[in-house]
């Protein structure tokens, strides 16, 4: 869900479609974390095991709470048509913060919960003596920080961040000489000034690179 606007293969989708993915898949995770929330409680109560002492426990329901209130706040801001649009403005940099907070949280819950599975539950071999379902269980857990940091990376470079949509092209310079740099226009929709401007701009740097052609032709000879 984090990372459904950073995939280039999505950019030609419509920027609404990918909003309701993003959210149907947050909404997927919601579910499955309150299935698997009330799963814990009833073995804890089924064992006699008490409920809420453990900093994994404390973690992780804070977890889910702020999960769902992002969850809650994301469709009523930036999914619902009502918000207005310097709201949105306003809080998509706390959305964004908030939700690669609570990602990096849950990974840390998880690190946290099957080390304590661990050492609950290997009494003979310990888990001091490494035994194969210590190895197994420890490789998940690098596997889960590879992978958490692999998204977090993915959502903080700006080279992998949706272009806008309004902006088909770039502005950027596609050659270089010694003469001079050729530059590829840009077209776009803001108004009929701009496009002007853009095209003044690009025959000046046209005569430009005439007069450094001339420059150039006269030295040689």
């Amino acid at each position: 869900a984090i990372i459904v606007y950073r995939l280039p293969w999505t950019w030609k989708c419509s920027k609404l479609l990918m909003k309701f993915i993003h959210a149907g898949l947050n909404t997927i995770a919601m579910i499955l974390a309150i299935v698997s929330m009330v799963a814990v409680f009833d073995f804890h109560n089924a064992k006699n095991i008490p409920n809420m002492y453990s900093l994994h426990s404390w973690i992780g329901l804070t977890a889910v709470i702020f999960y769902s209130l992002q969850l809650f706040l994301g469709f009523a801001v930036f999914l619902l048509p009502f918000a207005p649009v310097h709201l949105r403005v306003l809080l998509m940099p706390i959305h964004v913060y908030s939700g690669l907070t609570i990602f990096a949280t849950v990974i840390a819950t998880a690190l946290m919960g099957i080390t304590e599975k661990l050492i609950f539950s290997l009494k003979n071999p310990a888990y001091s003596a490494s035994p194969p379902e210590a190895t197994l269980v420890n490789c998940l857990g690098v596997l889960l920080v590879i992978f958490g940091s692999l998204i977090l990376w993915m959502a903080s470079r700006p080279h992998w961040k949706r272009p806008p949509a309004e902006n088909a092209k770039i502005l950027r310079p596609i050659g270089a000489t010694s003469e001079g740099t050729e530059v590829e226009s840009t077209m776009t929709h803001s108004s009929n000034a701009d496009k002007s401007d853009l095209r003044i701009n690009t025959e000046a740097a046209r005569k430009q690179n005439i007069k450094f052609d001339e420059a150039g032709q006269r030295s040689t000879m």
